[in-house]
């Protein structure tokens, strides 16, 4: 691949910052200014926004780094011919948008160390230019930044040396870190994290204010409306402990559940408050057929939810500003996964499908937003990586896999969404849910709260008899030592219906869960085979090669050629006498069993295939954003078909890493965002 540049410039702004309020020059009473209290859009949007200088090199010359005065930026700035420039950057998402935003320079290609340490030292770790310093055994970062808090309008000739020879010192630590983190780091991975930086610094997408001011004012009017209804004030239902009190008034006792351990208190004493919208307890009154308590616990809601609000409030806010900017870390999970920038308070990566807040983000005059979403692809990956081909042969002949999967499953042939809507349902939560270890129990409870996003389903006797369910199978529950543990765990299960009906409920969920280990033998035996490599492989550190995987010492390669890493690897013997394998996560440990390795492979390489389509279509179009498996582009009005049928193709190619997987995507285009795939 030629290199889209010519050269690459280490860059680093230093900018005017307040962390308390102030008095302005004309005296007026002025709130804090500073990125650690405000969103990175905020802050360089903002009025007050001032670059007292930059300091720039080139990657790889000898010397120091040039300052660059506020007064000359704008000349410097015109001087670069930008379209053969790349930047490096520390945290390139702020120093590039400075450059883009102020002075209108994109470059041709941006490299961040930040990202880049994120994806090979962890999420969970710090990864500032101090730490890393630190861990590189380099020359401490300075502290000189600190002396111009507050300084918001005009920099001490003094105070700008000390800033200057600050700034200086952090490009040699931004170029020494580079140097030691793009050592075989895969030029793959650094096109993506151009590509999602460009979605930030260079943001297309617009905002329909219009439309985010009328949904603000119609919620405020409900809510409210339905506050005087019931006679009761917004802090009152805020309140867990004034809400129980409004509950006892009504007669209702109100539901508890037992504290959750924790790091510092692993094994805590007492309960809390089951007021939480995933608790099955509230749910059942929220749902329940007593109209006073099911609108209290709607208002309930309206009052606690405010993230709905509040993002809507931000995306007007962002409106009156300018188009949008998508803030996504690249590699933000272990699973390489991307996630909300840390500080933007937008997660663009969980927008509830058909709300007004998709629908309000909009193409350009003159485009469509393209979206193309891969189909089933984390089913489809566990399928290949487990030989499941039977599952793979539902998805090459383009059928309804979850139709098809449960007619396998409960046995009755020509199953579909019209004959048995509740056992598709079933079988749709078993491959989606299942195929990573769960347990009957944490089925059962999911489900009564709403598994994976689905409203909150209780199993009857019914459903029962559908599943073939008999004595002999409740008797089996409840029998032996077995049985009187599944009996507790039952009962720890929260929840409002009769000890009977919950009894039922869970005999079907553990029914479900057998079914899809009966049926998806491949699968068990993937997991299986996991399980041994933590101990041979990730712990003893044999290297172990599964089909486009290597197992390694706390680490499993991808084809990407990035790993998802298991720092620390250790175990324990239980109260049950099995060894349970944990690994470091920042401050804590977390468990690892088959499980977790089939959930973290599976997505990691579902990651790769479609960020490896995402790259294709970004040498055509421009990507302006990403969720989970999908990816929008913008097309041109004049060639919407033809470009909806390239995305399409260029998102379901095969990879060579997996050949024979049967891809599918789904793929549409609107000038609305939220109306592409309707």
């Amino acid at each position: 691949m030629t290199a889209p540049f010519d050269r690459v410039l280490v860059c680093d702004f230093e900018t005017a910052w307040a962390s308390k309020p102030y008095v302005d020059a004309q005296g007026n009473q002025r709130p804090h200014y500073s990125i650690t209290k405000m969103t990175t859009e905020e802050y360089i949007r903002d009025p007050r926004f001032k670059a007292w200088g930059m300091c720039w090199k080139e990657l790889g010359d000898e010397g120091q780094a040039v300052w660059v005065p506020r007064q000359l930026l704008p000349k410097f700035f015109a001087s670069i011919d930008w379209s053969r420039t790349a930047v490096l950057a520390h945290n390139a998402q702020f120093d590039v948008a400075i450059m883009a935003w102020h002075y209108g320079a994109v470059p041709a290609f941006i490299f961040d160390s930040l990202s880049m340490a994120r994806a090979l030292h962890g999420v969970e770790v710090g990864n500032s230019l101090k730490k890393l310093a630190d861990r590189f055994e380099l020359p401490p970062k300075g502290e000189a930044v600190h002396s111009t808090d507050g300084m918001l309008d005009t920099l001490p000739f003094e105070v700008e040396l000390e800033l200057a020879d600050y700034c200086r010192h952090d490009v040699f630590l931004c170029e020494e870190i580079f140097k030691r983190l793009s050592v075989g780091y895969p030029r793959k991975e650094l096109e993506l994290i151009d590509v999602t930086l460009k979605m930030f610094v260079r943001p297309l997408l617009e905002l329909d204010s219009d439309m985010l001011k009328d949904a603000i004012d119609d919620e405020r009017v409900v809510r409210e409306a339905l506050l005087a209804k019931l006679g009761v004030k917004e802090k009152d239902l805020a309140s867990n402990d004034k809400f129980a009190r409004i509950l006892e008034a009504l007669s209702i006792t109100p539901p508890t559940k037992p504290k959750k351990p924790t790091k510092k208190t692993p094994k805590p004493v007492g309960t809390l408050h089951a007021f939480a919208k995933t608790d099955a307890m509230f749910q059942a009154m929220l749902n329940g057929e007593n109209e006073t308590l099911a609108l209290l616990c709607e208002a309930r809601l309206k009052v606690k939810s405010t993230m709905e609000r509040t993002r809507a409030q931000r995306f007007y806010d962002i409106s009156t500003r300018g188009t949008l900017p998508v803030p996504l870390n690249y590699f933000g999970t272990l699973s390489m996964r991307w996630s909300a920038s840390k500080g933007s308070s937008l997660n663009m990566q969980n927008l509830k499908r058909g709300s007004f807040l998709r629908k309000s983000i909009m193409a350009p005059a003159g485009y469509e937003v393209c979206v193309t979403d891969l189909s089933q692809i984390e089913p489809r990956v566990l399928a290949y990586l487990s030989d499941y081909h039977e599952m793979l042969d539902i998805f090459r002949a383009g059928k309804d896999a979850y139709a098809e999967f449960g007619s396998v499953m409960f046995n009755i042939p020509g199953l579909s969404k019209e004959t048995h809507p509740d056992l598709r349902q079933a079988s749709k939560a078993a491959l989606l849910g299942c195929g990573f270890f769960l347990g009957w129990a944490s089925f059962a409870q999911q489900l009564l709260t709403g598994f994976l996003g689905a409203p909150p389903v209780r199993y009857d006797r019914e459903f029962a008899k559908k599943l073939n369910l008999r004595k002999e199978h409740a008797l089996d529950f409840v029998s032996g030592l077995a049985g009187e543990k599944r009996v507790r765990r039952m009962l720890e299960i929260p929840h409002t219906c009769t000890e009977d009906e919950l009894f039922t409920h869970c005999l079907c969920a553990k029914r479900i869960i057998d079914t899809y280990r009966a049926t998806a033998a491949p699968v068990v035996g993937y997991w299986n085979r996991l399980q041994k490599l933590i101990e041979s492989s990730l712990y003893g550190g044999r290297v172990y090669e599964h089909k486009c995987l290597r197992f390694e010492k706390e680490r499993i390669v991808m084809p990407n050629g990035m790993a998802l890493r298991y720092p620390g690897l250790s175990a324990e013997e239980n109260e049950e006498g099995f060894l349970e394998w944990t690994y470091e996560s920042g401050n804590m440990r977390k468990k690892l069993h088959a499980g977790v390795l089939a959930e973290n492979t599976t997505s990691a390489l579902a990651r790769c295939v479609m960020t490896d389509g995402m790259l294709r279509l970004a040498k055509r179009y421009p990507v302006v954003l990403t969720v989970h498996d999908e990816v929008g582009t913008l097309v041109p009005d004049g060639e919407i078909e033809e470009g909806k049928a390239w995305c399409h193709a260029q998102m379901t190619r095969e990879p060579k890493y997996l050949p024979g997987i049967p891809l599918g995507a789904d793929t549409g285009a609107h000038r609305r965002y939220g109306l592409a795939k309707a």
